[in-house]
């Protein structure tokens, strides 16, 4: 093998030349353990610094969803099956009450017609101007802050009295101060992957909440949080 691997900076103990298959193994090992200990302690101090904030929002999108809102969430790679994720834990949860969500990116169909022919920026609000009404909710998910089609989106989502949720890494991006966004939930790091995992559990914390309400009737009257 010639030349520097691609991939070479997610794991830059494995060359050409490593023939020793236990010590590449032990490698490993330590590199996995360092990134879930990293992982683990970016969502444990995450979470803990924006329970507040999740509080606060959980008790508005219950009181939306018991008049009858819709929560759609929506972005781009990753950050689409996240956003997937996301409406299959309201759509279909392991317990609770099913909440009616839906995500944007699943229509294979509808997201490659308004790429195709009003430009990808447009993908996701196109679909809000079909689909969503006043009460209803936003989930815009960006690993950056700084995804086009995702601020859109949201942008739309406030003209039509939609409540705007924005999550994000890399200190906020664009996002962090925009104004069309009703709350912003920021991981503060760098990297993609750690990013990802702590949305996901921002995500299951504020679900956990949401159905907390739901299930004590404790619903706030209608706020921005």
């Amino acid at each position: 093998m010639t030349g520097a691997e691609a991939t070479g900076f997610l794991y830059p103990f494995i060359e050409a030349e490593k023939r020793d298959a236990s010590d590449l193994v032990a490698a490993l090992a330590r590199s996995a353990q360092a990134k879930m200990r990293d992982s683990t302690a970016l969502r444990r101090a995450t979470v803990a610094s924006s329970a507040a904030t999740l509080a606060r929002l959980a008790g508005t999108m219950a009181a939306r969803f018991a008049t009858g809102g819709r929560l759609f969430a929506f972005g781009n790679g990753g950050s689409a099956t996240d956003a997937e994720s996301a409406v299959a834990l309201f759509r279909d949860p392991p317990w609770g009450r099913a909440l009616p969500a839906l995500s944007l990116v699943e229509d294979r169909a509808v997201l490659t017609a308004l790429a195709n022919d009003v430009g990808f920026d447009l993908v996701f609000s196109r679909q809000l101007m079909a689909h969503a009404r006043r009460g209803d909710m936003a989930l815009g998910i960006s690993t950056s802050g700084d995804s086009t089609n995702v601020r859109v989106a949201l942008a739309e989502g406030r003209r039509r009295g939609m409540l705007t949720i924005g999550l994000c890494g890399y200190g906020g991006g664009a996002m962090l101060d925009d104004p069309v966004i009703d709350v912003c939930l920021v991981v503060d790091s760098d990297s993609v992957h750690r990013i990802q995992e702590t949305q996901d559990a921002l995500v299951l914390h504020l679900w956990a909440a949401l159905q907390h309400h739901l299930e004590s009737g404790t619903a706030e009257p209608e706020e921005t949080p």
